[in-house]
């Protein structure tokens, strides 16, 4: 293993300009790519965590005013900051006279607007959560196109580096006059380790970004059926309080 080791080390250090460009081209590309699978990886298991959590907090509470006090704690989680965006927005709409009634669990005091002006109040809410969940996607997705960039790009950065050393091989066989092994191999082992390179680099990026893209299309789920749950809950008061008036 050692003297494998040291012979893909003498082989780098021996091949030519081009190729140890394509080499170190490939490295930066690796290094990027792993650097943004850990921090992708830890960032989004946080995000399930706590959503978890907060959703599960949010189902037995059933009072936005606790809700939002445990939303607060939760920095990591998606479904926390929508909820604190659309909690916030539906304080003002409150505020401004259009609240949704003292005596449901999910509101506070009332002005007794009509009943489509408190409709007219939620649609503010939606805005507001549908800003914060392409807010919230947006955060998810950066960085991840930069693995897709590398699955794609790198086999062929190490394939020009194949080509270039294949020409090195033939360009050596013209000079010498003749196809031995010793004139030929130095530059097949640039192609091939150029070759290997870009395969290692792009392999890992594509695997990420597979599984990044399904884990963030099952937050982006998560948001909208929160969301739609959350207006419902809203929606439900309002029209529970205008029964009660009635």
């Amino acid at each position: 293993m050692a003297d494998a080791q040291i012979d893909l080390i003498h082989i780098v250090s021996n091949a030519g300009l081009m190729v140890q460009f394509v080499l170190l081209l490939l490295l930066f590309f690796s290094i990027s790519s792993w650097a943004i699978i850990l921090i992708k990886y830890r960032y989004i298991k946080k995000s399930f965590r706590e959503s978890a959590e907060f959703t599960d907090f949010f189902w037995k509470s059933r009072d936005l005013s606790n809700a939002f006090a445990k939303a607060k704690q939760l920095h990591g989680s998606p479904l926390a900051r929508i909820f604190r965006i659309g909690y916030v927005e539906l304080k003002k709409m409150s505020q401004s006279g259009n609240q949704i009634g003292s005596d449901a669990s999910h509101s506070a005091g009332s002005n007794n607007p009509s009943l489509n002006k408190r409709f007219t109040g939620t649609d503010n809410v939606k805005r507001a959560l549908r800003r914060a969940i392409n807010t919230e996607m947006t955060r998810m997705t950066q960085m991840v196109p930069f693995l897709a960039t590398t699955g794609n790009t790198t086999p062929f950065i190490g394939l020009f580096g194949t080509v270039w050393g294949i020409m090195n091989s033939f360009h050596g066989i013209g000079q010498k006059g003749t196809a031995n092994l010793a004139v030929v191999a130095p530059g097949i082992s640039e192609a091939l380790v150029a070759t290997a390179a870009g395969l290692a680099a792009a392999i890992p990026a594509v695997i990420a970004f597979n599984y990044f893209t399904n884990k963030i299309r099952t937050v982006e789920s998560e948001l909208q059926s929160f969301s739609a749950d959350f207006l419902n809950i809203i929606e439900r008061d309002i029209l529970r309080i205008e029964r009660r008036k009635q």
